[in-house]
């Protein structure tokens, strides 16, 4: 999940050097969707990991 957030981020970086602004803006949001649903995962499996005793 993790690895779509920073090829998204990679994408609106050159999107936006080259001056496609809606590429940017649409790869932009894709990344912070992804980021955000990595975040949740990452806090759920966090609180619902098991621990080894």
């Amino acid at each position: 999940m993790l690895r779509w957030t920073i090829t998204f981020i990679i994408i609106a970086i050159i999107a936006g050097i080259l001056g496609f602004g809606g590429i940017a803006g649409a790869a932009t949001g894709f990344a912070k969707i992804a980021f955000f649903i990595f975040l949740i995962l990452f806090v759920i499996s966090l609180l619902t990991g098991k621990k080894r005793v």
